[in-house]
């Protein structure tokens, strides 16, 4: 399984994935330029976290226009995998790769801290072999990740199993206390129809490490790379 990471002016979470995928899932992964035009034959692209292109506008609003954004595009059209972690989350909703959009914490603020994670669904591949009943400490870092969509998307994404996680209180009780930035319905991650693209604000590659004493986000790449099929 091959992964391409790629790299946009302000990431800063990119090689923190490579690290995971690379040294700690032993994937052959390689780290692409927002200017790229190829994607290295990889299985799937991953759009990792930070303030690409210093947030200008709005998070991920220019990087969807990144020269590498069409490959990803055709790549998942035709059925590649794509995963965008918190800013990627937010690149995907602003192509409409996934639907609903990703706006300003209810806070106001820039929130950093470990939260907790309950599958919402184990019809996508990151929550395929995941417990139900589990809450995952997976840590946050953001300033916009309020996830938004209108009622006719929700039930959508609710009826077909979209929905990928919800936040949570550290028993998996859904609570509003538990929810981090005021995202509707506790929504912190989603993927396309096809489930072939995911997005989540949480960030698991900082969860995948017993040096940092969590390794929840593990669980969450090994079900990914589980129910990955190559062509």
């Amino acid at each position: 399984m091959k992964f391409g990471v790629v790299s946009f002016p302000g990431s800063n979470c990119d090689q923190d994935m490579i690290d995971t995928l690379r040294d700690g899932l032993g994937c052959e992964t390689v780290a692409l330029w927002h200017k790229d035009r190829d994607l290295k034959g990889v299985d799937m692209v991953v759009l990792p976290g930070g303030f690409s292109y210093g947030d200008y506008l709005r998070s991920g609003a220019i990087a969807r226009f990144s020269p590498i954004m069409e490959e990803v595009l055709k790549h998942a059209d035709r059925g590649g995998y794509v995963l965008g972690v918190c800013n990627g989350f937010q690149i995907l909703t602003e192509t409409q790769l996934v639907k609903g959009a990703l706006l300003h914490n209810a806070s106001h603020k820039f929130i950093c801290k470990n939260v907790f994670l309950r599958p919402a669904s184990s019809l996508s591949l990151m929550t395929a072999d995941l417990n139900e009943n589990k809450a995952y400490k997976i840590p946050i870092a953001h300033g916009e990740g309020r996830y938004f969509a209108d009622e006719e998307t929700l039930k959508l994404l609710n009826d077909q199993g979209q929905v990928m996680f919800r936040y949570c209180e550290s028993d998996g009780s859904i609570t509003d206390n538990a929810n981090p930035n005021g995202a509707i319905q506790n929504i912190a991650g989603v993927c396309n129809a096809g489930r072939n693209v995911m997005g989540m604000m949480p960030h698991p590659e900082r969860a995948a490490d017993a040096q940092l004493l969590n390794t929840d986000g593990l669980d969450l790449f090994h079900s990914l790379l589980n129910h990955m099929v190559t062509a």
